[in-house]
């Protein structure tokens, strides 16, 4: 039987898609394509696996955000990250570091959009 073998992508709707991509860029440092996406390519830092979950239509995890989706991004080092991010004006609503998975913050995008940055536990 033929089956899935990973995450393929994240594809999100926005009222105004490249302004979305250049902070993406400008704030995140994420590599955008000419054709407006960024591509992530395996690497030893990479996690081993990529994570897919459905949440309760109530939850508050995704909180402040009223979107459906939250992004998360693994990072080599959460707090080098988040001082370069908030150099350019970005707002982290929060950490945590006592997860047995290792350690979280999130923002939000323009668009509302939860991003939850993720160092794992090394």
């Amino acid at each position: 039987m033929a089956r899935i073998t990973g995450l393929g992508g994240i594809f999100i709707r926005s009222h105004d898609p490249k302004a979305l991509s250049a902070w993406y860029r400008d704030k995140l440092g994420i590599a955008i394509e000419d054709w407006g996406g960024a591509v992530f390519k395996r690497s030893e830092q990479s996690p081993p696996q990529a994570v897919w979950s459905a949440f309760e239509d109530g939850t508050q995890y995704f909180a402040p955000s009223t979107r459906d989706v939250m992004i998360n991004f693994a990072v080599d080092d959460l707090d080098a990250f988040l001082k370069e991010i908030e150099a350019k004006d970005v707002k982290v609503i929060g950490k945590m570091e006592t997860d047995p998975n290792g350690k979280f913050a999130w923002v939000l995008d323009p668009d509302g959009t939860k991003l939850e940055f993720w160092e794992p536990k090394r």
